[in-house]
């Protein structure tokens, strides 16, 4: 690595914290299943097809906010999207029926879309140098996980001597916080509106031809159906379907004492795991083929999360289960945005990208939705699990076809 290329640039240490503190709130909607469900007497479908909607809106929103960086430039579309991120928590946080949480939630899914990976990874892509790149994306998005470490947690905590409506206020103080960083955020400049205007198009035509493209597209579904699915559901599935912690064992030594504060736990295992995983991922991204890797990632997925649910359900079968799923959670993403920045450029990758990721958040729609409605049935969540495992295999083969020894598609000047 030379001087002139230091891999941790201001732009990678802002984006970082950028989304650190997104994912944090993010990945504590889990957490306020039960008590915002128990306050109104909702059913558990009601409160899950909110976070579903944000998680859709979420994806639907991350190729807008990518084009909108890629015109106006990055920093302003970071603010529209905490100041839209603040909107949706304050307004939900006064909120008092099902429709109300659910129309909402689609401003904080756009907020998490401007402040998300979309954005940020592709501008440290731009910002990135080729020898640098993957393991830049790698450590961006292992900030998600951090953020995941005490976002579960410290909303555990905060409700333990606050409401929960006084809860999404101080998040929503905290994403506006991070604007304070912004101007350190100096990128590569944008190109002009002209030559926007003249490729894009050209771009995505041959995007939208490739079967790669398509192979990418259908495999990221499965990663959003898993993601969000357990950060929404199984905080609450802990609580009610995994055996009671003895006195006196590890976990009780270290203050666990309570499925519910496992639960939060294993969120927080999850995120903690994934650093480390998400980081091996961007070095053998280096090294090694994309497709193989994330085919190999999905596999580990599916396998853990089958033997998971065929085994009695105990708080050491949680932490297990936590720690392995954690190291492949996020590890997806930095070789997926890696892999479209390989086969199409940097251009236009906030908005190819963006594309991709609608896939991923159809999944998450589907698994938190899914999630609340087969409880809402059944009474437990095994049918909607084992649907999970078969995505999850679904995607470790469609990557397998995926052209990625190839000359680079050329982008229009």
């Amino acid at each position: 690595m030379s001087a002139k290329t230091p891999l941790m640039t201001p732009v990678l240490m802002v984006g970082c914290v950028i989304i650190l503190v997104s994912f944090a709130i993010r990945a504590s909607f889990g957490v306020f299943q039960i008590p915002i469900a128990e306050e109104f007497g909702w059913l558990r479908s009601e409160f899950s097809l909110a976070i579903a909607i944000q998680n859709l809106a979420w994806g639907i929103g991350q190729p807008i906010f990518g084009a909108i960086a890629e015109k106006i430039g990055d920093r302003k579309a970071i603010i529209l999207g905490a100041l839209t991120y603040a909107a949706g928590l304050v307004l939900s946080s006064f909120a008092v029926t099902p429709e109300a949480h659910q129309m909402l939630e689609i401003l904080v899914g756009f907020g998490v879309a401007g402040t998300g990976f979309g954005v940020i990874l592709a501008v440290v892509g731009r910002a990135s140098s080729d020898e640098n790149r993957s393991m830049s994306l790698a450590i961006a998005t292992a900030a998600g996980s951090a953020g995941q470490v005490f976002g579960a947690p410290m909303a555990e905590w905060m409700l333990s001597f606050m409401s929960w409506q006084q809860t999404f206020v101080v998040f929503a103080v905290a994403i506006l916080a991070v604007l304070l960083l912004l101007p350190a955020m100096r990128a590569p400049a944008a190109v002009s509106k002209e030559e926007l205007q003249e490729s894009m198009g050209e771009i995505l035509k041959r995007a939208f031809k490739d079967p790669s493209y398509t192979l990418i597209f259908l495999g990221f579904f499965s990663c959003g159906y898993q993601l969000a699915f357990v950060t929404a559901h199984f905080p609450a599935m802990i609580t009610e379907m995994c055996g009671p912690i003895a006195a006196g064992s590890t976990l009780a030594n270290m203050g666990i004492t309570s499925t519910s504060t496992l639960g939060a736990v294993a969120i927080s295992l999850i995120g903690l795991a994934n650093i480390g995983g998400t980081l091996l991922a961007g070095w053998a991204g280096k090294h090694f083929p994309k497709k193989y890797l994330l085919a190999g990632i999905y596999t580990g997925r599916t396998l853990a999360a089958a033997i998971f649910i065929l085994m009695p359900i105990t708080p050491m079968s949680v932490v297990v289960f936590s720690v392995v799923m954690g190291s492949l959670w996020l590890a997806t993403v930095p070789l997926t945005s890696g892999l479209v920045a390989h086969l199409y450029g940097l251009r236009y990758m906030g908005t190819l990208y963006g594309i991709v990721f609608f896939s991923h958040q159809l999944g998450s729609f589907l698994g938190v939705w899914l999630g609340g409605r087969m409880y809402d049935l059944y009474g437990d969540y095994t049918m909607v699990w084992w649907f999970g495992v078969g995505v999850g295999a679904f995607s470790a083969i469609v990557h397998l076809p995926i052209r990625e020894n190839r000359t680079r598609v050329a982008v229009a000047a």
